[in-house]
């Protein structure tokens, strides 16, 4: 029997051995165009090698600008002087608040940090918030050095949990003994310090940095150095790199979308067995991210939202004309009712409606209907077809799968 990878497997391939350098989370040796940031933080940082602790810092920038890269390569250059030029012990945690988004979680991984053999690991659930935060800084103090605490996406865990944690760890210096704490706080978001309450933001806010999005000429040296390692020579038309750099830099300069646009156009070449990569191919990687993004942005609705997406897709799959925000709340109420779910206010829907609206999964627009008033006209912004695929992943959703839902009546003007 053939094994059903056989027709996938290619004896040539467009990448090298080094593939992984077209990951965002790859760190190279060398960030170009972030020289100035790694030399201004690295400045913050040396206090520590003194066994002294260095400012907090609040970093800035949009998701794509190297914050993330930065500061892991910040912590590794750390490590490596440490060994050489250190005088106290110095411990980097890093941590992603967009999995590690409670007070629990984020002292339970800081605590875990710091197990001698006879510690007991704190749980991932079940001990008291005070009895894990004393556990933390009598371990931290016992282990008498440095530690700095990296909180990436600290504005995913405040908006979710609020700043008391962010409030215990600053205040920890307060009553440690023998260590000391520095934290480092990256954020996409400019204004999340309005967020912190005035004693937080003043600990925290010591020093401030803000990254500036990267431009096309900068994507295209990113893009041309990750190249020349995970791509072979003369596997890219000249025009690949610039393109891919371009698109990313009307994107905000996200250096992140660059990277895996020139990524996911290598592997379209590939599957169709191109000895080169082309414009074409960049092309057909953007429609691809696009509608990942897409995807990713449907299933992550609510219930309530989905409903009204459903409403949309059913009513363009059957040819008719964009609904009012009537048509669509009278449909959704059809819709609600077939699953049993009860169904929002109609101010509620409105909200909804201008949530995905923002997402760019709908356009609303405001029409003047005369003598009838003035009412929103919504339409599907992303395709019917892909977005009914999505949508019928989630299993309240599939029990529509056959739902026909009534013609409803046109507002004549």
């Amino acid at each position: 029997m053939t094994n059903i990878f056989e027709k996938h497997i290619r004896k040539a391939t467009l990448f090298t051995a080094h593939r992984e350098a077209l990951y965002p989370n790859y760190l190279p040796d060398i960030l170009p165009h972030r020289e100035e940031e790694v030399d201004r933080l690295a400045e913050i940082l040396v206090t520590s090698l003194y066994g002294e602790k260095p400012s907090n810092v609040l970093i800035f920038g949009k998701t794509g600008t190297g914050k993330t890269a930065v500061v892991q390569y910040i912590g590794r250059e750390l490590r490596g002087a440490a060994e050489v030029y250190g005088k106290a012990k110095i411990k980097y945690i890093y941590l992603n608040c967009e999995t590690v988004d409670t007070p629990y979680s984020v002292l339970q991984n800081i605590g875990n940090q710091f197990i001698d053999n006879n510690d007991e690991k704190i749980p991932f659930t079940g001990w008291p918030i005070d009895k894990i935060f004393t556990t933390a800084k009598e371990r931290i103090d016992k282990w008498n050095g440095v530690v700095i605490i990296v909180l990436d996406e600290i504005d995913k865990l405040v908006s979710k949990s609020g700043d008391d944690i962010l409030y215990k760890l600053a205040h920890m210096n307060d009553v440690l003994e023998n260590s000391k704490i520095s934290i480092v706080g990256i954020s996409n978001e400019l204004r999340f310090t309005e967020l912190l309450d005035a004693r937080v933001k003043s600990r925290l806010s010591e020093e401030k940095m803000i990254f500036a999005p990267y431009n096309a000429k900068q994507l295209e040296d990113i893009l041309e150095k990750r190249a020349s390692i995970a791509i072979k020579k003369d596997a890219l038309d000249e025009d690949v790199i610039r393109l891919c750099a371009a698109i990313a830099a009307q994107e905000h300069g996200d250096a992140r979308r660059a990277i895996d646009l020139l990524r996911i156009s290598v592997e379209m070449a590939e599957r169709e067995g191109a000895e080169m990569v082309t414009e074409r191919h960049v092309y057909l990687a953007k429609n691809k991210i696009e509608l990942d993004c897409v995807a990713e942005a449907i299933r992550t609705l609510p219930l309530h939202s989905k409903l009204l997406l459903l409403v949309l897709v059913l009513n363009d799959e059957s040819g008719r004309e964009n609904l009012t925000t009537g048509e669509l709340y009278s449909m959704y109420k059809i819709l609600s009712k077939k699953i049993a779910v009860s169904a929002l206010t109609q101010r509620r829907i409105s909200d909804l409606i201008t949530e995905m609206d923002t997402l760019g999964l709908i356009n609303a627009n405001l029409h003047s209907f005369g003598r009838y008033g003035r009412t929103k006209v919504i339409e599907l912004a992303v395709p019917w077809n892909e977005a009914k695929k999505v949508l019928l992943e989630d299993e309240y959703i599939a029990e529509l799968r056959s739902v026909n839902l009534p013609n409803q009546k046109k507002l004549t003007f």
